[in-house]
């Protein structure tokens, strides 16, 4: 037997022991962090067409009613359909926390959005079950969290490579394992309901630029909820399903790292060490040093859009191959779209979720500015491995001038420069904004911050009902 033929009894060995008192200090305080950031997420994505359509459907649907449909008032429906259209609205934007990793080879598209499908999990069972208290929610979510992040982090890089989206695959087992830590769920309902996920598992690249992109995340939170639900009852699967030939690391990924084997689950935690970045901009993480790059290009030499000739960029593959739109036409594109996000900063200075709209990347000014810009293969940034985002941006100016600005590798927002509380919270109310009124805004963000003394974790979701279906 094999090091890889033992991590699923590891994980359930975790999932069914880890307690309270075994998480760092540090790692209940970013917890908070991740909170906050992601339940903001959670309303602003609420307000995005695509999720309304996913409620409204979740609202026809119907059936028991376990938990809120986000954006749909106080309708309630089953937990596996409430956790996928609150898990699509915290995708919806693109904005949410990545996992980080010190590995070279670890190409950064790997890397799972790690939050959104285990807290989506506790959320809705905590509906769903009642008295969830804040203690056994805060550790649910740490559960799930960490599981997934280790899975995505022992996994190899042709998992994504081959066109896998890690977030909507890997964090099918971050929600299953933070719904089964509430359902007390152990031993062979544990190991079936990790290998139900295992098969529920899903999400392809084709779809980045689409509605289908956050959807993933909706169905890896509705799966993994669905996984644990049907264990439960004692529904079937193979309790060995991380492991062995056919197992999910060798299925999906043609293996994983086995010398990473012995990092574990929870002796280090993953939210602590390496860490976890919070984004600063609405789109892939990839995309983000190269963006306050040109935000400080355009600042520090104040150039003004109309001065600006043509945008040159420059990277290597981890950045070109996903972020793959040349011109967008529309606000999801934009997401994985380097031109147009250079863009937005050089006409607007800024690139909140307001400027990702339709009508803005579709603009004029927009148009004819991406249209302007190139994006370029650099061999000598390339062959600089992935371990950092490193990029170029070039500008000529229409007086002559060409300015040059190169990429921080410490990329803001990232463990070694982390947006700060204020900032954090910031981000948070403007998400809100127009979604809840700044008074339950303020309740939400107490409830968060004072999570280990809240008595039922379901508030959280009272606190977030509003109507915009």
């Amino acid at each position: 037997m094999t090091a890889q033929q033992n991590v699923t009894s590891d994980a359930i060995h975790f999932i069914e022991t880890v307690q309270t008192r075994d998480l760092p200090a540090e790692a209940i305080r970013i917890g908070k962090r991740c909170m906050v950031d992601t339940l903001g997420l959670y309303l602003a994505g609420g307000l995005e067409h695509s999720v309304q359509m996913l409620a409204r459907d979740a609202v026809e649907t119907g059936g028991r009613e376990d938990a809120y449909v986000i954006a749909a008032g106080d309708k309630r429906v089953p937990a596996p359909l409430a956790a996928r259209v609150l898990a699509t609205a915290g995708h919806a934007h693109d904005w949410d926390d990545t996992q980080v990793s010190h590995d070279p080879a670890h190409v950064y598209g790997l890397l799972t959005h790690p939050s959104v499908p285990p807290l989506t999990a506790a959320l809705v069972m905590s509906q769903k079950l009642g008295n969830v208290g804040g203690d056994a929610f805060m550790l649910a979510f740490q559960t799930g969290f960490e599981v997934e992040c280790k899975i995505s982090e022992w996994m190899k890089p042709v998992h994504y490579r081959r066109g896998h989206h890690s977030s909507g695959t890997v964090g099918t087992f971050g929600a299953a394992a933070a719904a089964a830590k509430l359902l007390g769920l152990t031993g062979e309902k544990l190991a079936h309901a990790l290998g139900i996920a295992a098969s529920l598992a899903a999400g392809i690249r084709c779809n980045f630029g689409t509605m289908t992109k956050p959807l993933h995340v909706g169905r890896a939170a509705e799966n993994g909820v669905t996984a644990a639900l049907l264990a439960a009852r004692g529904f079937t699967a193979d309790p060995t399903c991380l492991d062995g030939p056919w197992g999910f690391f060798s299925v999906m990924a043609e293996g994983a790292t086995e010398e990473k084997f012995s990092q574990g689950f929870g002796r280090t935690y993953t939210i602590v060490d390496p860490g976890v970045s919070i984004k600063p901009y609405p789109s892939g993480i990839l995309t983000h040093q190269s963006m306050d790059a040109m935000l400080t290009l355009v600042t520090q030499h104040d150039v003004k859009p109309d001065e600006i000739k043509e945008i040159r960029f420059y990277a290597g593959k981890n950045i070109i191959e996903p972020i793959r739109y040349p011109v967008a036409v529309n606000h999801l594109q934009a997401k994985f779209s380097m031109p147009a996000l250079l863009c937005m900063i050089a006409l607007c200075r800024r690139a909140s979720h307001h400027e990702f709209s339709d009508d803005f990347v579709a603009g004029a000014a927009m148009q004819d500015m991406q249209r302007r810009t190139s994006v370029h293969l650099d061999p000598e940034i390339d062959a600089q491995g992935y371990d950092l985002i490193r990029s170029r941006i070039e500008v000529d100016t229409k007086d002559g001038r060409t300015l040059t600005q190169w990429a921080d590798e410490r990329y803001r927002g990232g463990p070694l420069n982390p947006i700060s509380d204020s900032d954090l919270e910031g981000k948070f109310r403007m998400c809100a904004e127009g979604a809840i009124d700044e008074a339950a805004q303020a309740r939400l963000l107490e409830a968060v911050h004072g999570i280990e003394r809240l008595g039922n974790a379901a508030t959280l979701a009272d606190m977030m009902v509003y109507r915009a279906v």
